[in-house]
This record gives C-alpha cells, structure tokens and sequence, in this order.
C-alpha cells in the first residue's frame, strides 16, 4: 500500500467547487482519498497552487498523419533535442515530436491525460501502436465517422439502428473513445477532387447531406449513451465568411437531448471556424456572434484552437482545406484516401505576427474564450499540431489571465488585425479557478470522464495532481504573467496515478499509461443488416480482408472499457 499527504495545498478543484481553499490532499494506491497514515510519504505545498492533472480533449498525438508530417519535416525533428537518460528516452522534435516527448512535455507541464482526435479504422493499428509508446498519460482516441460510406448508406436508407451497429462496430474496430466527424461528407467528396460548400450539398454519389450526417450521427450517439457528445469539425474550415455554416451546424443539434450530463454537441478548433468576409482581402472576425449564441444556448461546448506565431505542422481530415492551404502558401502537401472512411492531408506552415490574416486567427481564439460568459463553454486548446505546439499553453493561459500580456502581444501584430477584431478592447481577465476549468475539469466533463476519475480531486478520483511554484495568495497573475508562465511550462511536481513523474519539470518516472475505449451492445437487427452491408464492402472495395481489420486487444496492453447500450 502506497500511501502520500500533500500537505498546505492552494487547491482549485472546479468539478468539486473547490476555489483556492487551503487543504491537504491525501492519495492512497493511485487513488485520492479522505485521510492516510502517519507513515504516508509527505509533500508539503507551501501554499502553493494545485491543480487536477491537466486534461487535453482535443489533440493530434499519434497515427499516420503525424508520422506523415515527421517525414515531411526533417528540420523539426532537430529542434527540441533532449538527450537520452538512465530514465527517459531522447526527445526531437517541436511540432511534430517523437512518441517520447510526447508524454515527457505534457507531464511535464502538468498534464496527465490526453486524447487523439481522429483516428480513421482503417489505421487504427497504427494509432495505437503510437498511443502505447507514448509514456506516462493517459490516452484515447475519437474515431472518424464522417465520410465513412456505411455511414452514409445507412443515412440514405433511413436505417438508424443499422447505422448505430455500424458506430458500435467501429467504435470497438478502433478501440475508440466518441465519434468524430469531419468536413461530414466533404472527405468523400474530395476522392473525387470536389467538396462540399454547405450543409445541404449532395454527398456525390450517397444522395446525403452533410446536415443528414451530423443530425443522424447526434441522435445514434445519445441513443447509444456515450460518454462523449459528437466532436465536430465543420464544413467549410479556413475560408472567409465560414461562421455562417458554423452557426448552421450548431442549430442542427439544438433540439438533441444528452443523454448524460454534459453537452450534445462539441465543436472543435472553432477559431478556424468563426471568419466573416467573403475574401482575405475583408476577412473579419466573427467571434461575437458565436460567442453570442453560445451565451444564449447551454447544449453545446466548443475548444478554441488557438494559433500560436511560428512554426505549425497542420493535419486533418479534411483533405479539400490542406490541398487549399498548400497552393495558398505554396507548402509542401501530403493527401490520402482512406479506403470507404475519409480523406486526409497534412501540411507545414509558419504563422507571422505581421501578417494580418494570421493577426485575425490569433485575435479570434482569444475572442472566443473571453466573449463567451461560462468558462465551462470554451475548452483552451491549440489544436495541436495545427494551431501550435501544446508546448505553448503556459502562453495561452497567460494571455487569457492578462491584459497587460496581451497588450504586449499585440505590439508585436499587424495594425489592421485590430480593425478587423475586438480582442484590443476585451478587459476580461480570467482567474486561477477559471484557467483550472478550461485545462481540466471541462475537458474532462465534455468528454465524459469525470465519472472515470479524471479532471477532479474528489475522493475515488484518480490521483493525478499538478503543483505549481505560485502562491495565488501572493502572485497578480494580471501583471506578474512571466513567472506564471514559466510556473505553468515546468510543474514543481506531476503526480500521475499516485507516483511523481516530474519534479521541477524533469521527468522522475515513467508508468505506462492507460487507453480508454467503449464498447456498445447494440442488440437489434440493425447488426445483421449492418454486418451482411459490412461483409459485402470488403470483398469488393477494401484492400485488406476483414480479418486483418480491427484493432486486437493485443494493441491496447492498459485498457480502461466502458460499457453501454444502444436504446
């Protein structure tokens, strides 16, 4: 029995109501608990801050794409070098790094679980090979569903049970944790070198829109009682004028009743979402208007996808807008096809403060998560790779905690980006207990693993834990946004599962980290429907037998499985 007491703790603890009370926090065998012994192991804070461990909801860590981009981009894997210890393994790489760093970098900045937002079944083995090397965190994964021909077939012919047993089967193909959907229908439409403008444009070739697949898709994921809402990339992604499809998608889903306590919808990276004008030459932020309809509609929760100036390695499914962002910026490109399920692209940029388009994407994140009231509503993310490096959070935590910080940065920026957005006249400045509820309780609330453990101190609560070298008593976070930032890059202590991993932001240990997936019972004759649709697609399309298909247990050593049923 392994038991610790860390003692004169500054704890917020948003799912728990707890706002900067001084407390103790016991652990005993990995897990929080009310007291320990006199012989517990003691940490004492000192008044320092505490945190749960940081939860990232939306990140691209692991599979084809990112290894994609590694090959694309020789020159990043020299940056970031760290040698090799008796303890860790060599890190490379900034933004696309090695599966090491990767868990060495979140840990280090006391972040303990993080989930990989796309995963197409088809190259679920591959995912998962990466997820199991990458040390330390916790893990899962959100499975592609939006171009996926079973999908749409089962959309066309009004067979929803059918479609739920084909999200059950994929969601166990792929060990996945939520549905993901990206561009719905564009990534099909784009094996024949087109996309889809809006949300009531033909699929070609399925006679579906992609208003048919988010809405069929919302209501298969609650009648299955996901733990996760549907996570949505919307159509028409990086072009001017696009918050008008945003705000469309979001309506679609506006009458859905979760299924559990947390949102119907999620909708990612929405700073790449929420452009007005209708050229670059009059791009504008539209960030006001969705934060408006976000203040006035509690259904759905968004992350910001915040960009961050310099060097980005973006990747996606959603090949039509990778295809665009390379002859845009004449940039190296990689697309795929993925076989019946999705397109793909990955492609190198660099942001510049003085380009005022990119002035604009920096100014909407921000917008995004100081406009909307209820912090719980904006997830801070990077969207990592695509916006920036995770690496860069501490930064992104200051710049929501800071006007004068902000001022700085926007020194540095395009003078139009200021007449095209409102972010100069944003005073709002978020607080210790709002920056622990947009790094990781609501992360952990949007994508349904509260019950699970994570995201919280409360009893029975995994005891992932971060404490950081700041008084919140004694530090103005307002105007001393450096030290707070140096504090967030590099934790005075990670503690993952009741074991110290990091200590002054190097690396102490280096557990194994779990895999969450679900599993669904979807007993109707939906199955057999879906699975005679199934069989028939892989004698004729797929270029792999069904056999070699699916995930095997053997690819997910730590696995955590929730089960639920289809209704």
């Amino acid at each position: 029995m392994s038991e610790m007491l860390i003692k004169n703790a500054t704890v917020y603890d948003p799912i728990n109501s707890v706002n900067g009370d001084l407390m103790d926090v016991a652990v005993r065998n990995g897990k929080i608990v009310d007291s320990v012994g006199n012989s517990a192991q003691i940490i004492d804070a000192g008044g320092r801050l505490v945190y749960p461990g940081g939860v990232d909801a939306h990140t691209h860590i692991a599979g084809s794409k990112v290894n994609i981009g590694r090959v694309m981009r020789p020159e990043d894997s020299r940056l970031g070098i760290k040698a090799r210890t008796k303890l860790t393994r060599p890190y490379t790489g900034y933004t696309v790094p090695n599966v090491y760093a990767m868990g060495y970098r979140y840990a280090e900045m006391g972040y303990t679980t993080a989930f990989e937002a796309a995963i197409p079944i088809l190259k679920a083995r591959h995912t998962h090979e990466e997820l199991e090397e990458i040390p330390i965190i916790d893990k899962g994964g959100l499975t592609l569903f939006g171009s996926n021909w079973m999908v749409m077939d089962a959309i066309r012919e009004n067979d929803q049970d059918r479609l739920a047993a084909y999200v059950a089967w994929g969601l166990l193909a792929s060990r996945g944790w939520g549905v993901k959907i990206v561009n719905p229908g564009g990534g099909e439409a784009w094996g024949f070198g087109k996309n889809v403008s809006g949300l009531d444009d033909t699929v070609p070739n399925f006679e579906v829109t992609p208003r048919q697949i988010i809405r069929n898709l919302a209501e298969v994921n609650e009648k299955m009682n996901l733990p996760h809402s549907i996570h949505l990339h919307c159509n028409n992604l990086g072009k001017p004028g696009n918050y008008e499809t945003t705000l469309a998608s979001f309506d679609i889903c506006k009458d859905i009743k979760a299924s559990r306590d947390r949102q119907a919808l999620h909708v990612t990276h929405v700073q790449f979402n929420a452009w007005g004008g209708n050229h670059w030459g009059d791009m504008e932020s539209k960030s006001d208007a969705i934060a408006d309809y976000l203040n006035k509609n509690d259904f759905l929760t968004i992350d910001m996808g915040q960009l961050i100036f310099g060097s980005a390695t973006t990747m996606t499914a959603d090949g039509p807008v990778q295809y665009a962002n390379a002859r845009l910026l004449k940039s190296r490109w990689s697309n795929g096809d993925v076989e019946l399920e999705d397109s793909s692209g990955v492609t190198p940029l660099e942001y510049h403060a003085q380009n005022y388009v990119n002035g604009i994407m920096w100014a909407i994140g921000l917008e995004l998560a100081l406009l909307t009231k209820d912090p719980w509503q904006v997830l801070m993310t990077t969207d990592h790779p695509n916006g920036g490096p995770y690496v860069n959070y501490p930064q992104v935590m200051t710049l929501l905690m800071s006007k004068k910080k902000r001022e700085e940065a926007m020194s540095k920026i395009a003078e139009k980006t200021f007449e095209r957005t409102s972010i100069a006249g944003i005073d709002r400045e978020l607080d210790w207990y709002d920056i622990a509820i947009k790094t990781r309780a609501a992360h952990a609330k949007v994508l349904g693993i509260v019950e699970n453990g994570k995201g919280h101190l409360g009893v029975g609560a995994d005891a992932d834990i971060a404490i950081y070298d700041i008084k919140p008593d004694q530090t103005d976070a307002t105007t001393e946004y450096n030290r707070v930032e140096a504090a967030f890059r590099r934790s005075a202590y990670t503690i993952k599962g009741g074991v110290v991993v990091a200590k002054d932001g190097e690396i102490t240990a280096t557990p194994m980290g779990r895999t969450y997936w679900v599993r669904t019972k979807v007993d109707n004759g939906g199955y057999d429907r879906m699975m005679e649709d199934l069989k028939l697609k892989f004698r004729n399309y797929y270029s792999v037998n069904m056999a070699n298909y699916m995930v095997q247990d053997e690819y997910v050593e730590h696995p955590v499985v929730v089960d639920t049923e289809y209704k």
